[in-house]
């Protein structure tokens, strides 16, 4: 991380042509996509087998029912903690009220045609009502689904549908006779440390696979950029380091009884893998292989609560929205009243629950809730320049309280096999 940031701006800051910079990025590149690349390619494989697994060792349905609502209730409870730390740093300090209608006008100019792709997206969700979102979770073709994980273009049920065909799919493994399925099962299972053994091997490629994605980030955006946004930054920044190390730290120590420093001892190389991925999908192998080895939280739990938690308990996400909203309001003058505040609020505590897990995969939800509130759309431009950056920050929250809603999970649903640690 280090090498690729420094050789970056070493690069950005030397003064060489723009069209230098290119060629160099062109050629470092590809072994950050060849790393990301990798890791993605297992993810379909990896949430098919570890669902089914997961909710077929579970066994018994009360507890598959059991678990699922401990992490529907921890993903609601702690996402509407994350919001309301966003937003009261932000109605604290105001960031947006800095921002010149000279600044605004160059960084709409700037990144404002990179934002068209958003606004399709934006559109695209605006036109699905809530019945035909929840119709598109149930897959008709759960391959066509698959085939459009990652597609930000895709209307259908995307990951989500997926998860819920593996659920229904584990269920019914559960429920099955097991004399005459344990073929099947000897097979996912087999699939299933195929993948892991996939993935150890893209994360030999880590250290160059981060170097080059952190070199391709600065070397072509600089830090330049934060002259003019550096107080939206630092209130995003630290209201998710305020939620990473406190309220995780305080749900770990009273809820999850484990100590807190054992925790993030334990977890610092998915917290690197996701912030230097923006990628609570890309992260989730790393996730499951750290549950299992560092923490030593059993398998049918952390596979469950994991592989839902990537796309379902973004509260890191749900939590950079609210400060985002509030910042373009405060930039354009438009004062909102409470129950337009409200509206924000509840808004991103329920697009904490399925924003997709991939770079930029929450811009489109700003865009509908900026619509929504009478903040200009176009606004989305003054936040696109430093989004990357944020996004690796939120997505290490993100990832993060995956890890604490296992432990939560484990400790309210299966509390023998709590592991022993040393004493805080």
């Amino acid at each position: 991380m280090i090498v690729g940031t420094l050789a970056g701006l070493l690069v950005q800051w030397s003064g060489v042509p723009e069209e230098t910079v290119d060629d160099i990025v062109k050629w470092v590149k590809p072994v950050g996509d060849i790393f990301l690349r990798m890791v993605f390619m297992m993810v379909i494989p990896l949430i098919v087998t570890g669902l089914m697994l997961g909710i077929s060792d579970l066994g018994d349905l009360k507890k598959v029912g059991r678990v699922g609502m401990v992490t529907l209730i921890f993903s609601l409870v702690i996402t509407s903690i994350s919001v309301f730390i966003g937003i009261a740093m932000t109605a604290i300090f105001r960031p947006g009220d800095g921002l010149s209608v000279v600044d605004r006008a160059q960084l709409i100019e700037r990144f404002g045609a990179s934002t068209a792709a958003v606004a399709g997206n934006a559109n695209a969700v605006t036109q699905k009502s809530i019945g035909d979102i929840l119709v598109s979770l149930v897959p008709k073709n759960p391959l066509e689904d698959m085939v459009n994980a990652f597609n930000p273009n895709y209307t259908g049920g995307g990951l989500l549908a997926v998860m819920f065909f593996a659920v229904i799919a584990g269920i019914a493994l559960s429920r099955a006779d097991g004399e005459r399925t344990k073929t099947f099962k000897r097979f996912l299972e087999g699939l299933y440390d195929m993948v892991m053994e996939v993935i150890k091997l893209a994360m030999q490629l880590a250290p160059f696979g981060v170097a080059a994605l952190l070199f391709t980030l600065t070397a072509k955006m600089g830090f330049g950029i934060f002259g003019v946004l550096l107080k939206y930054v630092l209130v995003v920044i630290v209201s998710l380091a305020l939620h990473q190390f406190g309220t995780y730290a305080l749900v770990l120590k009273f809820i999850g009884r484990m100590s807190p420093a054992y925790f993030f001892r334990n977890v610092r190389e998915v917290m690197l893998t996701a912030f230097s991925t923006s990628s609570s999908n890309a992260t989730l192998p790393t996730a499951i292989r750290v549950a299992h080895n560092n923490l030593k939280l059993p398998r049918d739990i952390s596979n469950f609560v994991l592989t839902v938690g990537s796309t379902a308990n973004q509260n890191g996400t749900a939590l950079y929205e609210g400060v985002t909203i509030l910042f373009l309001a405060q930039c354009f003058g438009i004062h909102l009243e409470i129950s337009q505040q409200i509206f924000v609020v509840l808004i991103a505590i329920l697009s904490g629950i399925g924003t997709a897990g991939v770079p930029g995969g929450s811009l489109p939800v700003i865009m509908v809730i900026l619509v929504s509130v009478g903040i200009p759309a176009e606004g989305i431009a003054i936040i696109y320049g430093v989004d990357r950056i944020l996004d690796m920050c939120r997505t290490t929250a993100n990832v993060t309280g995956d890890l604490v809603a296992t432990v939560v999970a484990t400790r309210y649903c299966e509390p023998e096999s709590m592991p022993q640690f040393e004493a805080p």
